[in-house]
């Protein structure tokens, strides 16, 4: 084989690497002569590294690869799915009591699939599956501090007084709660809808937070988890996180 050429019947070599340009067109970045050009450009970084010789090789399952400043996703056996969990369902993947799980849900994947954190039984909205055990674990821990956004249907109208309150900090019975940011959506006939953003994920947080500032929640969506958007998602549906999205939630997660 002409040195520089690449294997037969596959992009990746013996020693399992692979073009940096083909890498990029086949990851869906450009055709491949746009990604040399972004190469030629200084747009590309490897492990931290602008590179822009044509022809070098990559292991596409560990390099950190960036174009214009973008994570581009390792290619690899994991998975990664957005869920839109209803109401009702239990957010593990088994139950002994017999209830409605995740996993009835993602029936037809034949991966072993882990929930990332967890909702309530009797809140909807955005959960993340996948089988990269590293990732589930980072992506749940409250140190990472990724913003989950969530739409509650409250009673009574939300003030700006209790707005002011919930981003100043309330403090429950097992510690303080900082809220990133919130808003009203709408109030009418004694009710309002409140939107608020927040990384934590202690048991029924939300309620509590929102049931100690005067507001009991009648209804509960989860709606984003860090740029992960529920929107297009019905219940019961999912879909693969899209390259841009899991790409920040890698970096946010430091893998």
């Amino acid at each position: 084989m002409p040195e520089g050429s690449d294997p037969p019947g596959g992009a990746v070599d013996a020693e399992g690497l692979v073009r940096l340009q083909k890498l990029l067109a086949q990851s869906g970045v450009a055709s491949r002569r746009r990604c040399e050009e972004l190469m030629l450009a200084g747009l590309v970084e490897v492990d931290g590294e602008v590179v822009t010789r044509l022809g070098t090789k990559v292991d596409p399952a560990r390099a950190v690869i960036r174009v214009e400043g973008r994570r581009l996703p390792p290619r690899g056996p994991h998975v990664y799915l957005a869920l839109h969990k209803p109401r009702g369902v239990v957010s593990t993947m088994s139950d002994p009591q017999g209830r409605p799980t995740l996993a009835g849900l993602v029936a037809g994947r034949p991966e072993r699939l882990f929930h990332v954190g967890r909702l309530d039984t009797d809140t909807d909205g955005l959960i993340l599956l996948t089988n990269d055990g590293d990732f589930a674990q980072r992506v749940a821990h409250p140190s990472y501090e990724l913003d989950k956004t969530y739409v509650a249907e409250v009673d009574g109208v939300a003030t700006t007084a209790v707005l002011r309150r919930l981003r100043g900090g309330v403090t429950l019975e097992d510690g303080p709660v900082q809220v990133s940011a919130c808003r009203v959506v709408s109030a009418q006939g004694g009710r309002s809808i409140v939107e608020l953003v927040i990384h934590e994920g202690r048991n029924r947080i939300v309620r509590r937070l929102l049931a100690e500032v005067g507001h009991p929640v009648r209804r509960l969506t989860r709606t984003a988890v860090g740029p992960v958007l529920l929107r297009g998602l019905r219940s019961g549906q999912w879909r693969d996180l899209t390259p841009a999205e899991l790409g920040v939630l890698l970096d946010a997660a430091g893998l």
